[in-house]
């Protein structure tokens, strides 16, 4: 029977090489279309030819540039050139849209300092030893270089010790308009009445709760949510960060005193910042998906966190509750689709201190069973909290990974500080190499929209390319499997109008020609290109079985989620032996869509429930 990791970390490979290859591949047909639209004409054999080195010299050169001297060797040295140093600090920058951690001095080995198994040798230390006056001036060396480039440096946290000192500073440009600002999207899970949308209503809103759910007013979209207090749809609210690193909030919090029986969603709004003036005054957005906890809203929750493509998930957990319901299928469905987790535990002022105890020892023993594998962090320091943020999913020390865990408090406002720490220094996964810029344009559709006096309105994330206003583009696939031409008649990012977008950017478009019936979904948005887009019916993947109460046979059916897509899939065939799986098996099968055709690509993870059936995968093959 494989093992949940080692079929995660072989679907992962294979999703990693697919995406690579599709990466060239679209990168090729991205410089070909180029080509032909300067020349008017279509590249030779030999162009492509000649073409295709100088994207082989570009990897070089970054290999070569990795040789030389590290960016906090160039700091600290005294006889370091100013302009290189800032060239460098430039093109960090430049690579991580506007924002980088630099560590300086000897501080103490993220892998020793948290490992899944207690260290007893002395811990090793990682960077140059400095004292506090060699510090000093590495400090001003760089501020020197952040005033060339009008940058802003932040101190994030300073330990001067026994003669060693060593820090952590952030470094970050203000953006020029909405389209430049680095956002980074967080989902927020947990059982019901775990306090998710009180705890998003009190990080961005930046008052505290009254204990009787004040603050969780406002970010509720429907009647019957104020009525019952519950979240049923997918919520969204938006965290800025200002280049000197403070939380854009609104700057009143009290209730007016000549409205002492003022509706409690009157005043909620009144202390509301518009989208529009956060952005202006941000120049990173954390963007919050507040889904529902409720097992009857769970197919609303698993569709929010594979179709709105979060970097992050922030699991709530009640102090007074525990580890209970839905949390746990929460936590496994963001261990399944491998993205990095960080737990609040909420209510603290309110539970006893054994109760207490036992969910932060259940949740310890959850975190580090074989199933997650994940190093428990209690953040209580600024230094914990910036830590956390730079190695959250990366492998430690035993081949585990952290994860943070923020004991906080809506009433007194317990340990908030270090959660908006922690968020602020956060990397966005536009940095990755999961979304390319200069590639064919594709937008995957997460929510449709009739807006009136402008009509169809589609909001989703760019997973590939940039796009314009006034572009043309490719809608579908629809229900018998095409592909419609249509324009972008605006876009809008943030509630604010922009006039383009690129790769990793949630944004929302107008469509031209298009009326709401057209739209669902799942569908995507594709550029033009001499390669046509192809809608798929039925397709290969390698699946394991994480639970089934029986046995899984040809003709089975159950719902899948892939991205936005969210449609009833059977089961063709399968190659295991016995022709029939069960929960731990694993099989590469094929599958059939029930309805319609949808737009899939290989190296996609792959998400199938059925009740409380689950089942893992990827797709391997585009069969027809």
């Amino acid at each position: 029977m494989t093992t949940l990791k080692s079929f995660q970390a072989e679907i992962e490979a294979i999703s990693h090489e697919k995406h690579i290859q599709s990466i060239k591949e679209a990168r090729e047909a991205h410089h070909a279309a180029e080509l032909a639209r300067h020349h008017g004409k279509l590249p030779t054999k030999k162009e492509k030819e000649i073409s295709q080195p100088i994207i082989d010299v570009k990897v070089d050169d970054e290999k070569e540039e990795e040789k030389e001297v590290p960016m906090e060797d160039l700091i600290v040295s005294e006889e370091s050139n100013t302009d290189e140093l800032q060239s460098r600090l430039a093109s960090r920058l430049l690579k991580g849209h506007g924002e980088l951690l630099l560590a300086l001095g000897s501080h103490p080995s993220p892998q020793q300092t948290y490992s899944l198994t207690p260290v007893t040798d002395p811990i090793a230390s990682v960077g140059t030893l400095l004292n506090s006056a060699d510090l000093d001036r590495s400090v001003g060396r760089l501020k020197h270089a952040c005033q060339a480039l009008k940058a802003e440096l932040n101190e994030l946290y300073r330990i001067d010790n026994d003669g060693k000192s060593h820090g952590c500073w952030l470094i970050r440009l203000t953006p020029r308009g909405v389209e430049e600002i680095m956002e980074v999207r967080v989902a927020v899970v947990g059982n019901v009445d775990a306090g998710k949308s009180t705890t998003l209503g009190v990080l961005t809103r930046g008052g505290l709760d009254d204990g009787r759910g004040k603050a969780r007013v406002a970010l509720f979209r429907h009647p019957h949510e104020i009525e019952t207090g519950r979240t049923s749809s997918v919520g969204g609210e938006i965290l800025g960060f200002s280049p000197t690193g403070q939380a854009v909030i609104p700057t009143s919090h009290t209730t007016e005193t000549s409205d002492p029986h003022g509706h409690p969603l009157a005043v909620a709004k009144r202390e509301k910042l518009g989208w529009e003036e956060i952005c202006k005054r941000a120049s990173k957005v954390v963007s919050f998906i507040d889904l529902a906890g409720h097992e009857r809203y769970f197919k609303t929750t698993l569709y929010g966190l594979s179709g709105c493509a979060p970097d992050y998930v922030m699991l709530m957990v009640g102090g007074n509750a525990g580890l209970i319901g839905m949390s746990k299928e929460h936590l496994g469905v963001a261990l399944a689709l491998n993205v990095p987790i960080a737990v609040c535990v909420t209510k603290i002022d309110m539970t006893p201190p054994k109760i207490l105890e036992q969910t932060v020892n259940m949740l310890t023993k959850v975190l580090k069973s074989p199933g997650c594998r994940r190093i428990p962090v209690f953040v209580n320091n600024a230094q914990e909290a910036v830590d956390c943020a730079r190695y959250l999913g990366q492998p430690l020390g035993s081949g585990g990974r952290l994860c943070p865990i923020f004991m906080v408090s809506n009433v007194t406002g317990h340990n908030l500080p270090m959660l908006r720490t922690f968020l602020n220094c956060l990397p966005s996964s536009q940095s990755d190499d999961k979304y390319v810029v200069d590639a064919p344009f594709e937008f995957q559709i997460s929510d449709v929209f009739s807006v009136p006096f402008v009509g169809t309105v589609v909001s989703g994330v760019i997973t590939s390319g940039t796009v314009h206003a006034n572009d043309a583009v490719l809608l579908g696939p629809d229900s018998v499997g095409q592909f419609m031409p249509t324009a972008v008649k605006t876009i809008q990012r943030k509630r604010a109008s922009v006039t383009s977008g690129e790769a990793g950017q949630s944004v929302s478009f107008a469509l031209k020609r298009i009326r709401r019936t057209q739209v669902r979904k799942g569908m995507v948005l594709v550029g033009k290109t001499d390669n046509p887009p192809k809608a798929v019916k039925r397709f290969e993947g390698m699946v394991m079985v994480l639970h089934h109460a029986s046995t899984i046979q040809p003709k089975y059916q159950a719902m899948m989620h892939c991205g936005a897509i969210r449609q009833t899939v059977r089961i063709v065939s399968l190659d295991h032996p016995s022709g029939l799986i069960r929960t731990g098996d694993r099989a590469k099968c094929v599958f059939e869509f029930i309805s319609h055709t949808e737009f899939l690509k290989e190296g996609q993870l792959i998400l199938l429930r059925e009740a409380k059936t689950k089942v893992l995968g990827v797709v391997t093959k585009v069969l027809a």
